[in-house]
């Protein structure tokens, strides 16, 4: 049984270990988990990745969590905050995201998890606001932020992508803590 950091009904989120390396690369070199990212990742980059991942958390306390069903402990991927500062109007912000094992999709868990985080970074980490960036042709990702209370406030050209690179337009959906909103 692992440390939860906090669970909801089916997830535990905690951050990462050293035995999470290898389905961590697992999940990362999956043709179909990675098709809205720039590519697949190699042992390294993966690697590499999850210790970013760890050190975000040990200054920031929160990262993109390693996730586990808490039905068996087993490692589905990552849902959680992460700061973005690559230079666009509205960086640096947090970032919700989420990447799961393709086993686990279609179960509700991204929508479960992200709204589990959200409760967590506006009441625990009071948060003010959180963004989410995803790729135009990532309809799954939309209708997880859209489930979530997210609205759209934005169709951008990514500034980290390769000026003809096909994932280079992204939206961005945007939430505020209305526990953090002055009052009228």
């Amino acid at each position: 049984m692992s440390a939860y950091l906090f669970t909801s009904k089916r997830l535990g989120f905690r951050n990462w270990k050293e035995e999470d390396k290898t389905p961590f690369y697992q999940m990362n070199c999956d043709k179909n988990v990675m098709k809205h990212f720039p590519g697949k990742l190699s042992r390294e980059e993966s690697d590499q990745l999850l210790e970013r991942l760890q050190n975000h958390f040990t200054t920031y306390q929160y990262t993109y969590f390693a996730v586990e069903e808490l039905a068996g402990n087993n490692l589905i991927g990552f849902i959680g905050l992460k700061n973005q500062d690559y230079h666009y109007q509205f960086t640096p912000f947090v970032d919700i995201g989420w990447r799961l094992s393709p086993e686990f999709w279609g179960k509700g868990y991204a929508t479960e998890g992200a709204k589990t985080c959200l409760d967590y970074a506006f009441h625990q980490l009071m948060l003010t606001e959180i963004y989410s960036v995803a790729v135009v042709r990532n309809k799954n990702s939309f209708r997880v932020m859209e489930k979530i209370g997210m609205r759209k406030i934005d169709t951008f050209i990514h500034p980290s992508m390769a000026s003809d690179h096909p994932l280079q337009p992204c939206v961005c959906y945007k939430i505020e803590n209305e526990s953090t909103q002055p009052s009228l």
